[in-house]
């Protein structure tokens, strides 16, 4: 396919002609100018717009007391547990996510079901479940794996319900050390996953207990594998707490699954988790990847902001080392990243332009469908809604982020094929919204410092090779099937149908 990219990023004139440029350009600038770059960092300054008016304000403080209480309540009356030392663990403030969205069961925009069980080390994962009534009886699965440090399931509840919307059983989890999931496993395991963001463990292998937790049905119960560090098996803690009524015993909402059509999605260390357990599990078939899509070993996740010069992982599995093997590429993988990293820093010079598609590069060298997408002027936490002016992001790039994700799994796990009309859309390169806020009134989403690209099969025969999404290449289309502006909370809060 990569021989095609000459030919393929040659764009037509007319259609090039008839979209506004900014004023950087449409290709990477050869000069750096500090004021475009001032301009364009003002757009990690965006989504406060949302969060900082009174109304949101308030309801945020109203959210934060309740959460707290119920936190605090929950680890009271499960003595069991222990989560308050992680950073989100009372779900407040910059911890609590879009809070527009809450409630969102009661207010019968779907179905959300709470869960609790055992990771393979004994600790305890909190996590949530989700899908509606409108939809087929058998549907996809997607498991959602955090980001790092502050970056609990809530702040993704965005992402979940867009795709349960969409027709897929989606599980969000806090990975051990996360949010209200156990700091420590349970003896002579209480170490493995310490802390989580050195030891890799709760993004990698978690990923793999999440996954284990959504195929779980009542005649195939949930049970934990054995650890890594020790072997040991920490599944009598589960019956027990399944029979004490704590944990879930299996996926509530297991008759709606379809188990032959598994997807994986991440944000920053649970990036590099979905990026290699995707490849290595054989029951996922898609993969996304936001900040940023990592290879497929156990050490070759990509470190956010780095593009790919530095590498994570996870630390090893001595009880079975079988489960630290580099497997072959062969599941389709989309990348997203933005324009910063982790803190969102101006630059102060001009950016490798290629620094982001490496892996993506790979993976089209492999023959495998894939893409890496950049949004300009964002930042590393567009991925994750903090409501806390000290996390810069962009407006819109939830909505692209949403727009681009579901249509990746539905090609791969659906098999649609009018989902190739949303990936070869025009729509982030004149959106409305994006030139209404911009500084320069610029409607394109995509970065001008950094390609973006997609390299993929079409389900009519052939393939697409754009090697500049924001210029532009043939085959991208206007008329994508989706009438007016995307967004995310309208889709979210819409009504579900009513059983």
């Amino acid at each position: 396919m990569a021989g095609r990219r000459l030919v393929l990023i040659i764009c037509s004139l007319a259609a090039v002609a008839a979209l506004p440029v900014s004023a950087a350009g449409a290709k990477p600038p050869s000069t750096f100018n500090p004021v475009v770059e001032a301009q364009n960092f003002s757009i990690t300054q965006q989504r406060q717009a949302i969060y900082d008016t009174p109304q949101y304000q308030e309801q945020l403080a109203v959210d934060s007391a309740t959460s707290t209480a119920q936190a605090t309540s929950a680890e009271a009356n499960d003595p069991e547990r222990f989560f308050t030392d992680d950073l989100c663990w009372n779900l407040s403030n910059g911890c609590a996510g879009d809070i527009r969205l809450n409630d969102w069961g009661p207010n019968g925009y779907g179905l959300v079901r709470p869960v609790l069980f055992t990771a393979r080390d004994g600790a305890t994962l909190s996590g949530h479940v989700w899908a509606t009534v409108a939809g087929p009886a058998k549907r996809p699965g997607i498991v959602i794996t955090n980001g790092s440090v502050q970056a609990d399931e809530n702040l993704y509840w965005y992402a979940a319900q867009t795709l349960a919307k969409e027709g897929y059983v989606v599980l969000t989890f806090d990975p051990q050390g996360q949010g209200q999931s156990d700091t420590f496993g349970e003896s002579p395991d209480q170490s493995e996953g310490v802390p989580a963001q050195s030891d890799g463990r709760p993004f990698y292998d978690g990923t793999e207990d999440a996954l284990n937790f959504l195929m779980s049905t009542p005649q195939h119960p949930y049970e934990p594998v054995a650890s890594c560090s020790s072997g040991t098996s920490h599944a009598p803690k589960q019956d027990r707490r399944v029979k004490a009524g704590l944990d879930a015993g299996y996926n509530p909402f297991w008759q709606l699954l379809n188990r032959s059509e598994i997807g994986l999605a991440g944000h920053s260390y649970g990036a590099a988790g979905v990026s290699y357990i995707g490849q290595w599990d054989h029951r996922v078939k898609a993969i996304v990847a936001w900040d940023n899509l990592g290879g497929p070993g156990p050490d070759a996740g990509s470190v956010p902001g780095s593009g790919n010069s530095q590498t994570i992982g996870e630390q090893g599995c001595p009880a079975d080392p079988a489960d630290r093997t580099v497997v072959p590429i062969t599941k389709p993988a989309l990348g997203m990243s933005a324009d910063y990293g982790l803190p969102p820093t101006p630059n102060t010079s001009l950016p490798d332009p290629r620094a982001k598609e490496q892996e993506s590069l790979a993976y089209t060298k492999a023959g495998v469908d894939t893409g890496e997408l950049i949004i300009r002027g964002g930042s590393h936490l567009d991925f994750s809604f903090i409501p806390n002016q000290a996390f810069g992001a962009s407006l819109r790039g939830p909505d692209m982020i949403d727009w681009y994700t579901s249509a990746w799994f539905d090609k791969y796990l659906k098999h649609d094929a009018s989902a190739d009309k949303r990936l070869l859309t025009e729509r982030w390169r004149v959106d409305p919204v994006e030139k209404s806020v911009d500084p320069n009134g610029d409607p394109n989403v995509f970065s001008f410092y950094y390609y973006s690209r997609l390299d993929f099969h079409l389900a009519g025969g052939g393939t697409f090779d754009c090697e500049d999404v924001r210029e532009g290449c043939p085959g991208m289309v206007a008329d994508d099937g989706y009438r007016g502006n995307y967004s995310y909370v309208a889709i979210d809060r819409s009504p579900d149908a009513v059983r």
